[in-house]
């Protein structure tokens, strides 16, 4: 398990453009590192849009966002689309960077048990250190959680 203090992992994939994204992108800048499970769900929704009406005061303290799920770069663009999200999502579709954060974990619904995404946000400062995690999401009042 990862803990506030530590170094965050490092971390490369494509957004929804198809454009290379790693940690070291945010060398120098305050990021909140999101994962969540599916996009276009109600809770994973609920969040996306409550950061984005939040976006200016995250930009005024200086932080980026970036969301991570194992959906494609197809289905963020569509995502991004719909809800005319202003930060980019990553498309972790081999499941690597939620497993290297540790979020990659087995759920259960229904009696079922699955592996999914654990809904956690991660707060990395300007050094690549793990200042913050959030491992109790409120989806719909994630931003007042952050700031």
């Amino acid at each position: 398990m990862l803990k506030e203090g530590q170094k965050a992992p490092l971390f490369s994939a494509n957004d929804q453009n198809g454009n290379l994204v790693s940690l070291k992108n945010y060398t120098g800048k305050k990021l909140v590192l999101y994962f969540y499970p599916k996009d276009d769900t109600p809770g994973c929704t609920a969040e996306a849009c409550n950061l984005r009406d939040n976006y200016h005061a995250f930009q005024a303290k200086g932080y980026e966002i970036l969301g991570v799920s194992p959906d494609t770069e197809k289905k963020h663009i569509k995502f991004i689309e719909k809800y005319d999200l202003p930060f980019s999502l990553l498309a972790d579709t081999d499941n690597k960077i939620a497993l290297d954060y540790g979020v990659w974990v087995e759920k259960s619904m229904y009696g079922r048990k699955y592996m999914g995404i654990a809904r956690t946000t991660f707060v990395i400062d300007e050094k690549g250190k793990i200042e913050t995690i959030i491992d109790k999401v409120d989806t719909k009042e994630h931003s007042a959680q952050l700031l």
